[in-house]
């Protein structure tokens, strides 16, 4: 069955940096279009940062210049660098992807267990 398993979040100061992981796995046929969301306390889930399968990538406007998606296809992993981190950057943030698996191929979404960030000023 597909997985998604995100890691690398924890506490950091403001002005520092993170980067998060996510390992798409279980019987993979092929990984599609992948994405990062996030959910602050009392608000609701939004898209970060997404990246489509040929590479092209497209982010919120709050964190252009500041983060930066990037994947590899061969491990099946999209990642997440965060530079310059601001305390509204703390919440919740999730990997997103469309996979098909090797049971049936047909695409579908999946969504990882979440890892917290939280960026203290």
């Amino acid at each position: 069955q597909v997985q998604l398993v995100e890691s690398g979040g924890g506490l950091v100061q403001a002005g520092g940096s993170l980067r998060l992981s996510c390992a798409a796995s279980g019987g993979i046929f092929r990984v599609y279009d992948m994405a990062w969301y996030r959910q602050a306390p009392g608000k609701q889930r939004e898209l970060v940062a997404g990246i489509r399968s040929g590479g092209s990538t497209n982010y919120e406007d709050s964190v252009k210049g500041r983060f930066s998606n990037s994947r590899d296809d061969a491990k099946n992993m999209v990642y997440l660098q965060m530079n310059s981190l601001k305390p509204d950057d703390t919440a919740v943030y999730y990997c997103n992807a469309e996979v098909s698996s090797t049971i049936d191929y047909i695409p579908r979404l999946y969504w990882g267990q979440g890892t917290q960030v939280t960026v203290s000023s």
